[in-house]
Formats: C-alpha cells, sequence, structure tokens
C-alpha cells in the first residue's frame, strides 16, 4: 500500500492550488475542449507516482517516470484528467463515460496530430472567415477619429414591452460596465440619453455629460420587475413570454492597435448609427441564408434547461443572435469542406468549444473587462445584460490574442494543448519563481519510448465493460457528486452542434442527446434521487473492484457540503467489498470560481483510496469526537503548510470524509448489500453520526473559527 504511505498532503496540495488558479498554464491539455470541474493533473500524478513509484514523491514528481504494463481505468473518465496522467507515465488505459461528449473530447486529448497542418488548416479557415464576415466587427474610434478598428465586444440588454403602455424600455439592472481596476475610471452608461461617461466615484457619479442627466450605478429592474419609465407601471419579467426577450445593442469595446501605446486604458464607446447597421446587414443575411449546420433541436426539459424554458427558449438556436448564427453556420461549412479527416475533427472540437463564447448568454465581467462565457457557472444563467465576442478573434502585432472567445483564441489553446502532449512539463515554485520544468521522456499518446501503449476509450457505462477478473492495476476516477452538475443538460449545448458536423463518425452520437437515464447525478426532473444515486455508484465500483488484482487501489476524489451524499460513498464502497484505508485531503478547485467565491462550498476534495483487504495506519483510527477533531486538525496544518486557509466548508468536508472511511471500517465485517438501498445509507448515516455527532460538528466548527 504506497498511497497510504507515501503521499505527500502539503507538496500535493501546494501545486494542486497553484494549478487551479490558471489551469491551462500547467495542465495545458484542458484547452482542447470545455469539460466541466477537472480535478488537477497534479493531484493525480502524485496519487500515480505515490502507488507506483519508488523514491520520495518531491524526487520523483519532477523526473521522467515510466510504468509499461500497468492497466489503469476510469469508469467515469469526463475531461479524462486520471487518463491522460496514467497515460504520460507509460500506462495502458482504459477510460468509460456515458456521455459521447466525453469520449470524444478524451479522444481528441489523447490522439496525435501533426500540429503544422493543424495551424494551417485554422489559419486558412480564420482568413476565409475574416474575408467574409470581418466587416460585421468593425467600428471607429470617436477618441481619435480613425475608421475601422476591431470590436472585442459588443454589449447587449434585454428590452421589455410594457403591458401597460406597450413602449418598449430596458431592462437595466445597473448602469456600470466598466469599475476603474483594470481601466482609469468607472464607466457607466446614462440611464436617459445612453451615452457613456467615464466617472472617478460610482457611488456619487454625478451627472451626464451630454444631457445632464442624473447617472446612477443601480438599474431599474431586480426581483424579476421593472417599471416603464414612460407610464411608471411595475412589470414582471421574463413573464409570459411567447419567445426570448429582445436585445438592445447599448455599448462597444473595441480595439485601437494604432493608438494603444497613447491611450490610458481601454476603449468604449456608444453604438452609432453605422454600428447599428453592421448588425442589421448580418441579420439580414442571416435571415436569406437556407442553414445546413444550425441545429433546430427543441430544448428538452430538465433542472437547468427549464430555466430557459423560463425565458422562452424552446429552442438551441435561439440562444443565439444572428451575427453568430452566420458565423457559426459558415464556420461550420468550412470544416465540412476539410477532407483530412483527423484536422476536420480537430476542427469540428475547435468550433464545439467557440460556442460557450458566442452566445447570447454570455456576461461581461465588469472587473476584469473580459467576456465570461456560458458555463463559468455549472449553467445556463440567464442575464439581463449579454456580452457578444468578436467571431474570428483579434491579434496583435506580437502575434498575441486581444481579447477572448474568438476562432484564434480557440486555436490557439488547441495548439498549445497538443504540443503539451509531445512535451509536458511540471511548473515547480523555485523561491518567488514559477519555473517550468520539462519532463523528458514522459508524452500523452498511443506512442510511448519505443513502444506503443493500448489506449482504449469507451462511451458507454462500465457496468457494461468486459474487464476481466483481476485484470486492472489501478482504477482512478472523479465520479459525479450527487446533485452538482447536470453534466448532460449542459454538454447538450455543443453536443446538438457537433453532432451535425461529424455524425457517425463519432461512437455514440447517434442519439439525440447526452442526456442518460444512467447518469448518476441528482436531477428533479429525471426523478433521479440519492437512492439512484447510491445504487449506480455501488454497482460501477463492483464492476471495478472485480477486475481489480489483489490489493490494487481504487481512489477517487469527492466532495459535498450534505452528509447523505457521504452516506451514498459509503454504500457504494461498502457493495463493492472495499474497504477505505485513507481518506486524503488535496485542493481541487478554484477559490475564486464564481460558482463557489462568497459560499460555503469548499475547494478542498477528499481523496478516497480504497482496497479489497489493507490496514489502516493506526493513528487514522478513532472512536470518540475529540480523535476525530485531532485527525482533522492535521489535515488542516497540512494544508496550511501547502497555503491554505481553510474555509469553514473546506474543514467540514474534511471531517465528513473521515467519518465516511471509519464507518465504511467498523461496518466492513457483516455488511448485507441484499438490503434495500434506503435501510443502508440509514445504516451508514447512523454510524456517522454516532462517530461524530453534534459535540464533533461544534469542536470543528471552533478549531476553524480560532485558525
Amino acid at each position: 500500500m504506497s498511497i497510504e504511505r507515501r503521499f505527500d498532503i502539503p507538496l500535493i496540495a501546494e501545486m494542486a492550488l497553484r494549478e487551479k488558479q490558471i489551469q491551462q498554464n500547467y495542465r495545458p491539455i484542458i484547452g482542447v475542449h470545455k469539460w466541466f470541474a477537472r480535478r488537477p493533473g497534479t493531484l493525480f500524478r502524485g496519487l500515480l507516482l505515490a502507488e507506483f513509484g519508488e523514491d520520495p514523491l518531491e524526487e520523483i514528481f519532477f523526473q521522467s517516470n515510466d510504468f509499461p504494463g500497468l492497466r489503469i481505468a476510469d469508469p467515469f473518465m469526463g475531461g479524462g484528467t486520471p487518463l491522460l496522467e496514467a497515460n504520460r507515465v507509460g500506462c495502458d488505459v482504459e477510460g468509460f463515460d456515458i456521455n459521447p461528449m466525453s469520449a470524444w473530447i478524451v479522444h481528441e486529448e489523447i490522439e496525435p496530430i501533426d500540429i503544422a497542418a493543424y495551424e494551417r488548416a485554422a489559419a486558412a479557415l480564420i482568413s476565409s472567415l475574416r474575408a467574409d464576415i470581418d466587416r460585421y466587427y468593425r467600428t471607429s474610434c470617436p477618441h481619435y477619429g480613425d475608421p475601422d478598428v476591431p470590436v472585442k465586444s459588443f454589449l447587449w440588454v434585454k428590452v421589455l414591452d410594457c403591458e401597460a403602455c406597450g413602449a418598449t424600455f430596458d431592462l437595466f439592472p445597473g448602469y456600470l460596465i466598466a469599475e476603474n481596476r483594470r481601466h482609469p475610471k468607472n464607466v457607466l452608461v446614462c440611464p436617459a440619453c445612453g451615452d457613456l461617461n467615464e466617472v472617478e466615484d460610482r457611488r456619487d457619479p454625478g451627472n451626464c455629460a451630454s444631457c445632464a442627466s442624473a447617472l446612477h450605478r443601480s438599474g431599474p429592474a431586480r426581483r424579476g420587475r421593472c417599471e416603464c419609465p414612460r407610464c411608471g407601471h411595475s412589470n414582471a419579467y421574463p413573464g409570459q413570454v411567447r419567445g426570448p426577450l429582445e436585445h438592445r445593442l447599448f455599448a462597444i469595446e473595441y480595439h485601437n492597435p494604432h493608438r494603444k501605446a497613447e491611450h490610458r486604458g481601454r476603449f468604449f464607446k456608444k453604438p452609432d448609427d453605422e454600428d447599428l447597421a453592421r448588425a442589421d446587414d448580418a441579420a439580414e443575411r442571416w435571415a436569406k441564408l437556407s442553414p445546413r449546420f444550425v441545429p433546430d433541436q427543441h430544448i428538452p426539459p430538465g433542472d437547468e434547461t427549464d430555466r430557459l424554458h423560463r425565458w422562452g427558449y424552446a429552442r438551441y438556436r435561439e440562444l443565439f443572435n444572428p451575427r453568430q448564427l452566420l458565423g457559426l453556420e459558415l464556420s461550420c461549412r468550412l470544416v465540412a469542406e476539410i477532407e483530412d479527416s483527423r484536422i476536420r475533427h480537430a476542427l469540428a472540437t475547435n468550433l464545439s468549444d467557440l460556442l460557450r463564447y458566442q452566445n447570447m448568454l454570455c456576461r461581461y465581467d465588469t472587473m476584469a473587462l473580459k467576456a465570461l462565457d456560458v458555463f463559468s457557472v455549472h449553467g445556463f444563467p440567464v442575464g439581463l445584460v449579454q456580452c457578444e465576442s468578436n467571431f474570428t478573434g483579434i491579434v496583435n502585432g506580437a502575434g498575441a490574442n486581444v481579447g477572448s472567445g474568438g476562432w484564434t483564441n480557440i486555436v490557439d489553446k488547441y495548439a498549445k494543448a497538443k504540443r503539451y502532449c509531445d512535451a509536458p512539463f511540471e511548473v515547480r515554485r523555485i523561491g518567488s519563481r514559477n519555473v517550468r520544468v520539462p519532463v523528458r521522456g514522459e508524452r500523452i499518446g498511443e506512442r510511448g519510448t519505443g513502444r506503443r501503449k493500448r489506449v482504449a476509450i469507451r462511451c458507454e457505462s462500465a457496468t457494461e465493460s468486459d474487464l476481466a477478473p483481476q485484470s486492472l492495476d489501478a482504477v482512478f476516477t472523479d465520479p459525479p457528486y450527487f446533485g452538482n452538475v447536470q453534466y448532460g443538460e449542459l454538454m447538450d449545448f455543443c453536443y446538438v452542434w457537433l453532432r451535425r458536423l461529424v455524425g457517425s463518425e463519432a461512437e455514440g452520437f447517434d442519439r439525440p442527446s447526452t442526456r442518460s437515464p444512467q447518469e448518476l447525478t441528482g436531477n428533479t426532473t429525471q426523478d433521479r434521487d440519492l437512492a439512484h444515486f447510491t445504487e449506480g455508484l455501488a454497482t460501477v465500483y463492483s464492476h471495478m473492484a472485480h477486475a481489480l488484482k489483489p490489493g490494487a487501489p481504487l481512489a477517487f476524489t469527492y466532495h459535498h457540503n450534505k452528509l447523505d451524499a457521504y452516506c451514498a460513498v459509503g454504500v457504494a464502497i461498502l457493495d463493492a467489498g472495499l474497504v477505505c484505508s485513507a481518506s486524503l485531503p488535496c485542493p481541487a478547485e478554484m477559490g475564486g470560481s464564481i460558482h463557489i467565491h462568497g459560499t460555503t462550498s469548499s475547494i478542498i476534495d477528499t481523496v478516497f483510496v480504497c482496497r479489497r483487504s489493507g490496514a489502516a495506519p493506526e493513528d487514522w483510527l478513532f472512536d470518540t469526537p475529540e480523535r476525530l477533531v485531532a485527525i482533522v486538525g492535521e489535515d488542516l496544518a497540512h494544508l496550511a503548510r501547502a497555503g491554505r486557509t481553510p474555509t469553514y466548508g473546506d474543514t467540514r468536508c474534511i471531517m465528513l470524509g473521515h467519518l465516511t472511511r471509519m464507518a465504511i471500517w467498523t461496518l466492513r465485517d457483516g455488511w448485507n448489500r441484499s438490503l434495500p438501498t434506503t435501510e443502508k445509507l440509514a445504516t451508514v448515516r447512523e454510524r456517522m453520526t454516532a462517530f461524530g455527532g453534534k459535540r464533533a460538528n461544534e469542536d470543528v466548527l471552533a478549531m476553524w473559527e480560532s485558525v
């Protein structure tokens, strides 16, 4: 048992914290395509090297490692992080996922490509698009009088027709479009004339420089109601809508390369008549086009998609404006014409990833002054102010991207990801500097050092696989966390487009949706409850346990803020005939993530290490609340040395991980897997609360407050 003895919590936690702040700099492979809640590659590399390496983790982490012949599986491969890390160190890998987008993305990550040929094809595609539609993404600079400069972002506000007088008015939740952090002054929209004003104090902004009307930071639209400025009637929104609300273009951020050096801050403007005419011209052209690739599918009901229905969206194509639809349709046509299937698939993947920026659910970050892609939260946020990014992208004279969300951004990320496959590296902290350390001899792909590595990626449930008994050297995975992310509902947003481009060329793309009744996320719409999650997880873990060699580990990451979700984990491990020999803390999310920041959620995962038989170190066992508190305190000390100041959410998740481990440890003898699921859940819950109880919760909270 190596992980239990050799896993270095402070070392891995410190690197994982840094990786999750700028993950694309540490693991560029994630740039192939968006996937949700990717765990740090640092963590799974640490687990692999702790299990199979021989020297101290701190020494071998930054060295080349090769474990030929080891067979590693991941039954919930998602974005593929455990498989990529195992493949990189020479292991044969097998991955399973019922979501066809997962299988497609992991294939794209691992499959080799001629990067030079890919970049030539991408450049040709972007050049064709620019020649055709770039005129719709240009503007004039009112500050210096320069014509024909590129637009970075178009800002749109939803509008509503007053149910009393019929007047159309804006639904502004606020008038601030830029804060004075990355721009010299605050930029506010005048509620009366719509001009943009740059002011020093956003709390006391004064009057509009154009019309002398009072400026305000807060807008009239809040909590689903907005007064009509014409008659004063209080209107509800979205209300009983027959379709999506219309938008009005009210501001533009543009790039003026000729004046950048002499200009302080960003370039903002109120759209002029030519800007509005460009949008109208694009819409008119789109109306005359007969689309071949824009999907016409209805948006099915769901926990996340029902929010779209409430706002009047019935079909996926309604989530895009005409200019975006025009660019996407023309892009699809160019991709479809490429004869080389490997290059075509890569560019189809790029288009799928581009969708998350080229839609009318994107928002504009008033602090960072950039577009936020639709999946910046793990859902479908329907805001009142939307951001449309430049479609092809803007590149400066030095070859660097300006802004985000365009074709050049996506291609750049993909090329960096594939170069990383051929020449992986680690980032080591030396003093106050981050130093990139090449790890020569390792690579991601089917070819290893003088041999081929077996790679099997399957779009199917792991329970349907024909894994032979005692054939796996380890299982490393990041399973769904009950109720956290609706993977199928979210990935359909990309899938309905990608399916039109690649069709039968991809495994699982015969399905109209990525959704499946076998999904293990809790889902009210699909009547998937905790028992469904528990039974599904237990079935998968049992199948994997049957295929594990004697003493081989099944290790997985997990965190949740509810005790019942951990009870499900306990039942699944016990049903699989495994014991839990370790529960190790490690940072796995970015603290500043929109869906975490300011909440009681944790960024700390528990890594559960399970084996058919095993022994936990004596000092990890406890039977009193006082001993539990001491063990949690030791974990918090490890994390503190790594640079993580623990939150109450972190502390509670660590405690729940240890309670789960001990419940499994004490229930393993005599466990009856044939009992009803609800009874098994109750048994684990009773044991966990008996170990911890109110006393332990209070002591852990007091300990956290004293840190």
